[in-house]
């Protein structure tokens, strides 16, 4: 389509390979285990949104002062999150086109222009937990300031994101490996430290009520795992990469893009349950204080040995600069989407990491900003939430591919409830 604004300008040469994959899928030709090894990417990037330093930090926060008592709050959160992805993965496949792009065609000016503001808020308190994330972890295993770690996660990032020029794939394998660095070191930490099994899957599968004074973490929880930029990335990560050239083959991309979310962030669900986990394990009775990744850290290393602490640190880098390549894609699809402006890439990492410098700068804990940026997020979340409810169920936007009335009634009914969770938690604050 003319308006597409694609996220990456591919050279022939590094997508060839995989379009074809997929068309030989899509024709027939490719069976098995073999289907979805082309197919398999964008979920992959965007489970990254899952694992990122801010899922860290409420995870230490929820594991170290609550135990295994919000463990189903992760597992709620992940499931509500897989709902919005594939909502947002169809979206891209059937129109062509990604979430801000669809907001700023269907909606009056006015809402597309707040929806605009909120979504760039909501990308630099995301930059905010990612980079901060990365830089903390630098830091701790250099022993660097954290304003110098800042620079060099920064400047690490940027390299990261110069990918983009080999074409999506680069970029696919390259979050993929740093998310099974993420994965490795979790398992290693869940494996090294005592957990009570029977007890954390009662927790993870029956909710229980929670402490009034746990509300706010568990918004914390929702915003880190359904995050804005998110639900508008996937949209643009899945609108140019194999257009379909039927209705068949619309409905079989769609079919495989579910197959490939459930798959994609049901691993990033287990890292989210492996955080709360971990700190449940290793801090919560003794060390309940523990509330930042540097006491974490610290704590970790007499307690379990440097080994565990190298570990924990090593994912907590991982986690930072592959979720802050991947934030800094999702601030393109929304400047782009909602007001068709391009600006170099080095140009937009560097306004995004202008708030983090700021804050840090202005001597707020680490980790006391990374939750409450998460807070942030879960506030903005529910519009591009209503927005892809709104969108999939309109047949002039999706044609025969609009989602079923079930789904419509779920997506619904979780928009409303994060929507009220939010409410609460201001409601607490102010009052």
């Amino acid at each position: 389509m003319d308006e597409s604004l694609p996220l990456v300008h591919d050279k022939p040469s590094a997508s060839a390979c995989v379009v074809a994959q997929v068309h030989d899928v899509l024709e027939g030709r490719r069976r098995g285990w073999r289907v979805l090894a082309p197919l398999m990417g964008p979920a992959i990037v965007v489970s990254v949104a899952y694992t990122d330093p801010g899922n860290i930090a409420t995870g230490i926060q929820a594991g170290a002062g609550y135990g295994y008592q919000l463990l189903w709050v992760v597992v709620a959160a992940n499931v509500v999150a897989m709902l919005f992805q594939a909502l947002s993965a169809r979206l891209g496949i059937v129109t062509g086109q990604n979430l801000a792009q669809l907001c700023r065609a269907h909606l009056p000016a006015p809402a597309a222009l707040a929806m605009w503001f909120i979504s760039e808020l909501a990308a630099m308190a995301t930059d905010l937990a990612e980079f901060v994330g990365a830089a903390v972890g630098i830091a701790l295993l250099t022993g660097m300031p954290l304003l110098h770690a800042m620079v060099v996660a920064g400047v690490a990032t940027y390299l990261l994101l110069t990918l983009q020029a080999r074409g999506f794939r680069s970029i696919e394998l390259l979050i993929g490996a740093l998310v099974g660095v993420i994965g490795i070191s979790y398992i290693i930490q869940v494996w090294m430290l005592p957990i009570a099994w029977g007890a954390a899957l009662r927790q993870a599968v029956m909710p229980s009520a929670m402490p009034p004074d746990a509300l706010m973490l568990a918004a914390g929880i929702v915003g880190a795992t359904v995050m804005p930029h998110a639900l508008f990335l996937h949209s643009g990560l899945t609108d140019t990469r194999v257009r379909p050239r039927s209705a068949r083959e619309t409905a079989q991309l769609v079919r495989y893009s579910n197959v490939e979310v459930v798959v994609a962030l049901a691993v990033a669900g287990c890292i989210n349950l492996a955080m709360v986990l971990v700190a449940a394990s290793a801090f919560h009775d003794a060390h309940a204080d523990v509330a930042s990744l540097e006491t974490a850290y610290v704590t970790l290393m007499p307690l379990f040995g440097a080994a565990a602490a190298v570990v924990f640190v090593v994912g907590l880098i991982a986690s930072g600069l592959s979720s802050s390549v991947v934030g800094t894609l999702a601030g393109q699809i929304v400047l782009q989407g909602f007001l068709h402006v391009r600006i170099p890439v080095w140009l937009r990492r560097l306004i995004t990491m202008v708030p983090a410098f700021i804050v840090i700068g202005a001597g707020v804990d680490a980790t006391r900003a990374l939750v409450l940026s998460q807070v942030v997020l879960s506030m903005a979340v529910p519009f591009p939430m209503a927005a892809l409810v709104w969108l999939t169920r309109r047949p002039d936007v999706m044609g025969p591919h609009v989602v079923g009335r079930g789904v419509v009634v779920l997506t619904t009914v979780a928009t409303v409830l994060v929507t009220a969770l939010n409410a609460v938690v201001v409601v607490n604050s102010v009052f």
